[in-house]
């Protein structure tokens, strides 16, 4: 990978952009393509490689945030254009989707996120991300059967996932499975456990998911901070814990309500962590993500050349 002397060079911040996405570092490709698209004026090509990346990355909203860039200074420019009407078509399918889950209609969201696998049949996390949800409304919608199925087909891409672990042991309780539910219910604690030890995950923190709007983000937040209030413990240990529990959800908000701050936490970065501000090692903590793509190149060939594999 090529350094430089000139940060302000926006050809030779590119050109290690290039280098980091077929070296499969998509983190340090964003924060070089982002560095570009300030330094050139009018750069388009800046802005469609970042909704690009995100895109393949699973990440819909900072996706389309990114290609809406891009038409700010070209409205007609047709590689934008183009992807843009796909990322907004998912992106409108997801909030839908998200909304039916929090009017409990299950079924509908179900349906919803099948639709979503329709429309990007070709990107790994979409499809991940969206049957990690079909999981979850099976599991509420009180189907064991089908939740089992489609939770085990997700946990076999990411057996950690504890989100996933505990709906595929809601859904063994309720087919009456408990040795099964209780395995999964102790290894969802370990991994949470783990994760803990490792960052925080503010998105787990508030209980809410990757995509989530910012009201969900603000709702979530009102009623965990009402609940873990100190005032409401007495006893000196628990209300010690309290504590705790009352500033991660505080640090979690701020970070998620916070578009920088949840971009950087996107990328793999603790905005709240001195540490990882000075160039500590950077770590992803979500299902898919980063990790996934780091040792290959999801691009092909060619710089947008997709192709993907998906088992």
């Amino acid at each position: 990978v090529p350094y430089f002397t000139c940060v302000w060079d926006a050809d030779s911040r590119e050109m290690r952009a290039e280098c980091f996405i077929q070296l499969g570092e998509m983190g340090k490709a964003i924060s070089d393509l982002k560095a570009a698209s300030k330094l050139k004026s009018d750069n388009t090509q800046a802005f469609y490689k970042l909704s690009t990346i995100y895109y393949n990355l699973g990440d819909h909203e900072m996706s389309l945030n990114e290609v809406r860039e891009c038409l700010k200074l070209d409205p007609d420019n047709k590689q934008c254009f183009s992807h843009y009407k796909q990322v907004k078509k998912l992106n409108k399918q997801i909030q839908a989707a998200e909304e039916l889950i929090q009017q409990e209609k299950y079924s509908d969201a179900v349906s919803k996120y099948e639709s979503v696998i329709k429309t990007e049949p070709n990107v790994p996390q979409f499809i991940l991300n969206a049957k990690e949800r079909i999981c979850h409304c099976l599991s509420k919608d009180q189907q064991p059967a089908k939740a089992v199925s489609v939770c085990s087909e997700v946990l076999k891409a990411d057996p950690q996932n504890v989100n996933i672990l505990k709906d595929r042991a809601e859904a063994y309780l309720q087919d009456d499975q408990y040795k099964e539910a209780i395995k999964d219910f102790e290894s969802a604690k370990e991994h949470s456990e783990n994760d803990r030890q490792i960052k925080e995950d503010y998105y787990k923190i508030l209980g809410v998911t990757r995509t989530a709007q910012k009201k969900e983000i603000l709702k979530a937040y009102r009623k965990l901070a009402q609940q873990w209030h100190p005032d409401n413990f007495q006893d000196a240990e628990v209300k010690k814990k309290a504590e705790k529990k009352f500033i991660d959800i505080a640090q979690a908000k701020e970070v998620l309500t916070n578009p920088e701050m949840r971009s950087k936490f996107d990328q793999g970065e603790d905005p709240m962590d001195p540490e990882s501000q000075q160039g500590g090692g950077h770590h992803h903590h979500f299902h898919g993500g980063w990790d996934n793509f780091q040792g290959f190149n999801p691009f092909g060939s060619g710089p947008f050349n997709f192709k993907f594999s998906f088992n």
